[in-house]
């Protein structure tokens, strides 16, 4: 939804591709340096993170900060053509 592509990701956090790509394979990693160095790059692009019942409503899950124009794909925009 960023519209970040896995060597960006990895350049920013300073992690291989293959760590990236390894993160985005598995449902449930235990590598919890590339999930706080993916989550820190996450976080500086907008990306809030959220406990369950931190909105009041609902479990975990994430929100974005701001949008402004050219920040990525809004979530109603997404579909299978621009799927990456």
């Amino acid at each position: 939804m960023l519209g970040l592509t896995a060597e960006t990701l990895a350049n920013e956090s300073k992690l291989p591709v293959s760590a990236i790509e390894a993160l985005e394979a598995e449902a449930a990693s235990t590598d919890m340096k590339a999930l706080a160095a993916v989550r820190s790059v996450l976080e500086h692009h907008g990306v809030l993170f959220l406990a369950g019942g931190s909105d009041g409503m609902g479990g975990p899950g994430i929100r974005f900060k701001h949008w402004s124009e050219g920040d990525g794909i809004r979530p109603e925009n997404l579909n299978a053509t621009n799927d990456d």
